[in-house]
């Protein structure tokens, strides 16, 4: 029983330090330093907070299998190991069934339960506004991976575009210095706190969207459009890249995500329309052929020629 007291009193104040330092941890921290997380812990979407869950989770259970493992090793070392006067090999033991029921079990238990938590996770990150069942979104867009640069299509509510906006971008174009200008690069605007679908579209090889702070990406495939639906729950501007070797420019495959309120992202779509850039991107725009240190448009549009 004093044993007992003491093993008590010892882990009260290794529980109250655990608490004390885990207390003080910051969103990043607490988030396993991931991006897309600010000092006062707003998530960048309605998913990032799950995305991140699973990955620190994910660490956490190593971590203690880990330390399980490697104090088992060196207990087994020690206890052991060859005594002073002892000679030759040590007793061999074998089909010790305690011990190999246990190493067969909690692996299947462990890789059975994080893919159980990863499937439940993935289905609700993969739920798509507008599906049977699910709500419509408050805004459609259409992301266009070509190389090396995006087209971004604002979608209208009529069937065939003929109402949608759109811009086209080029890569990134940097100088001597290796200095890109980031007001040059394609950029995509998002309403904040609306339901977002963005279809995803290839104009030549496989390209992947990642948003980085977003901590998710999707494939973009020829003759087979992918889709993703969130909801932006930040303000800011992000940024983003193409996640998937697609050819000698890759590296310059990016661009920016504006997150802003819905006045400003509905006089961003009537700049557009004022600007002539309506209707369906089609597949005149079927290829980006400029190189760096070119003009930056593209060989098919009217101001190439």
């Amino acid at each position: 029983m004093p044993s007992k007291r003491r093993l008590r009193w010892a882990a009260l104040p290794l529980g109250v330090a655990a608490a004390v330092a885990l207390a003080g941890c910051s969103p990043t921290e607490l988030h396993g330093f991931l991006p897309g997380f600010v000092a006062d812990g707003t998530p960048a979407t309605n998913q990032t907070d799950r995305v991140a869950a699973l990955w620190v989770n994910s660490w956490i259970v190593l971590l203690v299998v880990g330390i399980v493992t490697w104090g088992l090793m060196g207990w087994a070392a020690i206890a052991y190991r060859r005594r002073k006067g002892q000679t030759g090999l040590p007793v061999q033991l074998r089909y010790n069934m305690p011990i190999e029921i246990f190493y067969t079990v909690v692996p299947l238990i462990l890789i059975f339960g994080m893919f159980a938590f990863t499937a439940r996770d993935q289905t609700i990150i993969e739920t798509q506004y507008g599906a049977p069942g699910q709500p419509a979104p408050d805004v459609s867009i259409t992301a266009i991976g070509k190389q090396w640069a995006w087209d971004f299509q604002y979608d209208g509510k009529e069937k065939d575009n003929s109402d949608a906006v759109w811009t086209m971008g080029v890569q990134a174009q940097p100088d001597k210095a290796g200095n890109i200008d980031q007001a040059a690069l394609p950029t995509l605007y998002l309403p904040v706190n609306k339901k977002v679908h963005i279809t995803l579209q290839s104009r030549d090889v496989i390209h992947s969207f990642w948003i980085i702070d977003f901590l998710y990406k999707k494939d973009m495939y020829i003759g087979k459009d992918n889709s993703w639906s969130f909801v932006p729950t930040r303000e800011g501007t992000y940024q983003g890249k193409c996640a998937e070797l697609c050819g000698e420019y890759h590296s310059m495959m990016l661009f920016n995500v504006k997150v802003v309120s819905d006045a400003d992202y509905q006089a961003y779509l009537t700049k557009l329309h004022d600007e002539g850039n309506t209707g369906d991107i089609t597949n005149a725009y079927d290829r980006l052929t400029n190189l760096p240190g070119t003009t930056g448009k593209n060989e098919t549009t009217p101001e190439a020629k």
